[in-house]
């Protein structure tokens, strides 16, 4: 089945909540796996997806397409393995929905923009080409904040030309986050274990967080980033957001740049994410707690208190009061290296596509969206037209690139980990979610820490805490570059002894 697109106007606002039973997937990509070793057929997985998502999708937006003779296709190819090779394929027939900033040969790789509605590029981003290799079903693209949440800085998160706006999975009327908001519901909802974002500052852990799923933003560079519609290269990443640790672990190794890093580095991470176990406990692990997050909401501080018990119960050792504070004019900066980055690496991947859109700018993008009814109907394109007038130089820009990674590495998160020899950092991710506003646009609540690890390249990963009235509150973790697979291997001994 291929969902048709949608173009949502008016009022973003439903009329009523919708509760569902936000649970994980009815099988996580483990079980999927293990099913389709001992013979069980590709489709049967994919079919449940399709089906679920035909049966809820109307409510929450997270999809743009879905299924087709691709999949199908797909399936077949998978249930002609022998068993012996079936049993060799890590996400042997798990069904993956993945952002449509991120391209598939079998559909349009819009950004959500209705700019890109046929921008059918003929190829897989790599990280696809690695997914499909260790036995995966691409099942379709998932909704997402137009442009990967860079377009307006009154923006409304998880709203696109293509699809409308994506609800939060335990409250419609509420923020899904973004920018990999259809990635993030998708899996809360129980349509695919597994969901593939991409993130630049937040944008995997936030919506993961605000719906009560696993996100996993790997190292910087882990993953390669050909075939996904850049912001900036210095940040961004692709990474699973899923049911659980270990099936967000196990497609993370799946999509490891091997090619493009050093084996020396890439093959053992690769290795131990793919084999992770939850260890039975913790002893001997030294787990720093970033002060920053603290004081803002006691709601916030008592599940951040039973998370800290849960770790000391397995035998962590906990270090508090950490501090990693940045420079005055640090959140400028960033965001200066950012619009700098944006504007010529758009540019390049426009004309660098095998199509018809190989003639866009992002001045010919302004233009487009001042002439649509659609694109500019709930918010403006004010990051577009800062980043295209940026007067910044080249050294100007490397000065500001050098001063932001300092801060977040040898001043910030190296610091911390190394001075007190920690093996992780933990922190509340950030939430709950808010309320949609078409007026004002998102309204984050307290402070968050993603900032730190998308500029430092650091591997952050999510996992759900707990929930305040229901709307659900993540768990950071926080580990040294290229130690994705410790990080994940701590995250799932707390994930496996949290009380719920």
């Amino acid at each position: 089945m291929i969902r048709s697109l949608l173009v949502l106007t008016g009022s973003i606002l439903a009329a009523a909540i919708v509760n569902p039973d936000c649970k994980a997937a009815p099988m996580t990509a483990t079980e999927i796996q293990k099913q389709f070793a001992s013979g069980v057929s590709a489709s049967v997985a994919t079919r449940k997806a399709i089906e679920k998502i035909e049966a809820t999708d109307d409510d929450y937006h997270a999809v743009i397409v879905s299924g087709g003779p691709a999949v199908v296709a797909s399936t077949r190819r998978l249930d002609g393995l022998s068993p012996a090779e079936r049993v060799q394929l890590p996400l042997g027939s798990v069904p993956i929905l993945v952002k449509d900033n991120i391209e598939t040969i079998e559909w349009p790789t819009t950004a959500g923009s209705l700019a890109l509605t046929d921008n059918l590029t003929g190829r897989d981003a790599d990280l696809i080409s690695r997914l499909r290799e260790s036995g995966a079903v691409i099942l379709g693209k998932a909704n997402l904040s137009e442009w990967a949440n860079f377009r307006s800085e009154k923006s409304i998160s998880g709203w696109s030309g293509i699809r409308g706006q994506t609800r939060n999975a335990f409250d419609v009327t509420r923020s899904p986050c973004g920018s990999s908001s259809g990635s993030a519901v998708s899996v809360a909802l129980g349509y695919v274990p597994v969901a593939i974002g991409s993130e630049t500052d937040g944008s995997i852990v936030c919506p993961a967080s605000l719906n009560g799923v696993v996100g996993f933003k790997p190292t910087h560079g882990l993953v390669s980033g050909f075939g996904i519609v850049p912001i900036a290269a210095t940040q961004d990443t692709a990474g699973p957001i899923a049911t659980s640790v270990i099936d967000a672990a196990i497609t993370l190794g799946a999509m490891i740049d091997i090619d493009g890093n050093s084996t020396e580095t890439s093959t053992p991470i690769r290795d131990k994410l793919l084999a992770l176990k939850a260890p039975a406990d913790l002893k001997g692990k030294r787990i720093g707690i970033l002060s920053v997050v603290q004081g803002f909401d006691a709601r916030r501080d008592e599940l951040l208190e039973a998370a800290i018990a849960t770790l000391e119960s397995l035998g962590a050792e906990i270090v508090p009061g950490l501090v990693a504070k940045p420079y005055d004019g640090f959140n400028q900066d960033e965001y200066d290296v950012l619009l700098y980055e944006f504007k010529h690496q758009l540019n390049d991947y426009l004309a660098g596509l095998p199509t018809k859109f190989n003639q866009l700018t992002l001045t010919k993008l302004i233009q487009f969206n001042n002439q649509s009814d659609i694109e500019l109907s709930l918010f403006d394109q004010g990051i577009f037209l800062k980043a295209n007038e940026l007067p910044l130089t080249e050294v100007e820009y490397q000065q500001k690139l050098s001063a932001i990674r300092k801060a977040a590495r040898e001043d910030g998160l190296d610091r911390l980990i190394g001075a007190n020899k920690l093996d992780v950092l933990i922190g509340t991710t950030g939430g709950p979610a808010w309320t949609i506003d078409d007026v004002n646009g998102d309204t984050f609540h307290g402070p968050s820490i993603s900032s730190f690890p998308a500029v430092g390249g650091h591997p952050h990963l999510t996992v759900p805490m707990g929930d305040i009235r229901g709307l659900p509150i993540g768990l950071s973790f926080i580990g040294r570059r290229f130690d994705d697979a410790r990080l994940a291997a701590i995250a799932a001994a707390y994930e496996a002894n949290r009380k719920k």
